[in-house]
């Protein structure tokens, strides 16, 4: 479809793509964008023949794909508004480039409005925060991936970053900047951060490069395990590595880790700062976040008011 509408579509869609520089961010607008124009090609239309009506309608009956076992063929059910609302953004700002290198004259998605969607908490489940010493406690440091796994996990904790900017960490990314230890982090939406390790995360992750052995500045900071020889191979692990590994000591810990993710560590670090009495912006800060209502999504302790309130009705 794109290639049908000339060569500045097919210029305007590779550069959409190439400019995306959160790789997660590309696949979802990649997989939003492609399967709209799938849908259009199914009503043989043209790019230029979109309409807002097109876009609204589309948008309605999006279904979303159910995860199912292996060897189960796909389900689906209809998407969630954030579900909605992602697609609608990635057909958007896909139009706008087409727009931009005068592929076609309007934005057909620019008027389309999308599901309203508010929450006062989010979902990510959080940890206690003797939990959270259990799973520390629980990991078997005898071996360089034991080392690995605590390392990666207290930096999860002590920095409250995502899993993703943990990953892409290179040995140059832990220095000093002579007066204490330090970790660079390449965070969502580009952002560079640098966060003091505190002596405990700093004393794990030296005890982790005395075992992993010299490597270069460039090299990454947590490599892939080579099977389950306990050593490490020279790859760097990815963010679904890290993901399985925390699967993996949780349940370890006696932890029901259903539901609990890398970035229940996240929701964990920042409710016990809260719950410490520490100023929002401080912790708005140390998260990361240019607004201080997503801060507050992560704060835990409004389930446990909604509990005292609700035992205390008389009837």
């Amino acid at each position: 479809m794109v290639r049908l509408a000339g060569s500045n579509a097919r210029f305007a869609y590779d550069e959409f793509f190439a400019c995306e520089e959160n790789s997660h961010t590309e696949r979802a607008y990649r997989h939003a964008v492609h399967r709209f124009l799938s849908h259009c090609q199914s009503l043989s239309m043209a790019l230029s023949q979109v309409t807002p009506g097109i876009v609204s309608d589309y948008l309605k009956t999006l279904q979303a794909e159910v995860k199912s076992r292996r060897g189960e063929p796909l389900r689906f059910r209809p998407a969630s508004k954030p579900t909605k609302k992602l697609h609608l953004a990635g057909i958007r700002k896909f139009f706008d480039k087409l727009v931009e290198r005068h592929a076609i004259m309007l934005n057909p998605a620019l008027s389309v409005r999308g599901p309203k969607h508010s929450v006062a908490e989010g979902k990510t489940p959080a940890l206690t925060v003797q939990q959270a010493r259990q799973v520390l406690s629980s990991i078997d440091t005898r071996n360089a991936v034991g080392l690995r796994d605590r390392a990666i996990i207290a930096a999860m904790i002590y920095t409250a970053v995502r899993a993703g900017a943990v990953a892409k960490l290179r040995r140059r990314d832990f220095f000093s900047d002579g007066r204490q230890s330090m970790l660079r982090f390449d965070e969502k939406g580009g952002k560079v951060r640098d966060i003091p390790a505190r002596h405990d995360l700093e004393g794990f992750v030296r005890e982790y490069l005395a075992v992993a052995g010299d490597g270069s500045e460039a090299a990454p900071l947590f490599r892939s395990a080579i099977g389950r020889t306990g050593k490490l191979g020279d790859n760097a692990m990815s963010q679904n590595d890290v993901l399985r590994m925390v699967k993996r000591r949780m349940a370890d810990a006696g932890l029901a880790a259903g539901r609990l993710t890398c970035h229940s560590f996240r929701a964990t670090t920042i409710t016990d700062l809260l719950d410490q009495g520490v100023p929002l912006e401080d912790v708005q800060f140390l998260a990361g976040h240019a607004d201080p209502r997503t801060t507050r999504l992560y704060d835990r302790r409004r389930k446990q008011v909604t509990r005292n309130i609700v035992e205390r009705i008389s009837i």
